[in-house]
């Protein structure tokens, strides 16, 4: 790869990341002015919560798995709930498919509507099976807007505004990073040399983009999309590892020390889940 080719790269890469950039800022600026009244919402439907759950994790960002997290925690909200939600996000990855328009982005239709019908059908299912869980009533709920640390200034300026600009500056340099990185695969290695190793080992990808889902950030669902969107994974591999990718939810409930089996239940729960849709999925369009 010559020195003219990364800087088309580089380039490249930056044009794309400008765009996501923009759009992430955008959504997140509208979000903080709605994030608790969702949040509440939610709380208070605890029988038929799944159904919002999985809703609500549709949002494309962090911060709703972390909320959900937190209001696991505190018994707020049923297992079943929490599950619906970590099944339901996809972090930055429908953002990303829709600033990078393409024939490639109508996946985000049946990519919504299967995540919602996996996290509600899956979260219903938990909660009738285990019926005997503490939910404890609560009037209202101060939620944190940090999706990375939780003791920020709480002023409307940061809420509104600075917020969301640290947020989009940090997607903007993991979208640029990757990018300029899978740009420099692919150079290196070759377009129909790198798709080749993929599609000789297209049974695999489903458990290989779970086991990148996997990963508590951001970085991983973007990695994820971007290689769904350069063809080199299909909707089946799409869908298993953005099942699975519940962004910094999981961080927030590995914390809790006291409750790590239950959360290491979780992980794998949803992985399980993940590995079977994606694999059935990629089955019925023939991998």
């Amino acid at each position: 790869m010559t020195w003219e080719q990364f800087g088309d790269i580089l380039l490249d890469s930056l044009k794309d990341s400008l765009i996501i950039f923009a759009f992430v800022f955008l959504f997140h600026v509208i979000l903080s002015f709605i994030e608790t009244p969702v949040s509440n919402f939610l709380v208070k439907r605890k029988k038929v919560s799944p159904i919002f759950g999985s809703l609500f994790g549709l949002i494309p960002q962090c911060g709703t798995s972390v909320v959900a997290a937190e209001l696991y925690v505190k018994r707020y909200i049923t297992l079943g709930t929490i599950i619906a939600v970590f099944l339901s996000c996809s972090d930055e990855a429908l953002l990303t498919l829709i600033s990078n328009w393409s024939e490639k982005s109508l996946a985000i239709f049946p990519l919504i509507g299967l995540k919602l019908a996996t996290g509600i059908l899956i979260g219903m299912l938990v909660d009738l099976v285990i019926r005997h869980q503490h939910v404890d009533e609560v009037d209202h709920i101060e939620e944190e807007k940090e999706c990375h640390t939780h003791h920020h200034e709480n002023t409307p300026a940061h809420a509104h505004l600075i917020h969301p600009l640290i947020h989009a500056i940090k997607v903007f340099v993991c979208v640029f990073v990757i990018n300029v990185a899978l740009g420099s695969i692919i150079e290196a290695v070759g377009p129909e040399k790198f798709e080749s190793f993929m599609l000789t080992n297209r049974y695999l990808t489903p458990l290989f983009s779970s086991i990148i889902g996997l990963i508590p950030n951001c970085a991983s669902s973007l990695l994820i999309t971007e290689l769904y969107v350069k063809g080199s994974l299909s909707f089946g591999a799409l869908f298993a590892g953005l099942l699975v990718n519940s962004g910094l939810g999981v961080m927030v409930l590995l914390k809790e020390r006291r409750s790590w089996k239950n959360t290491l239940f979780i992980i794998f729960f949803c992985f399980v889940v993940a590995i079977a849709l994606g694999y059935l999925t990629c089955l019925v369009n023939g991998f």
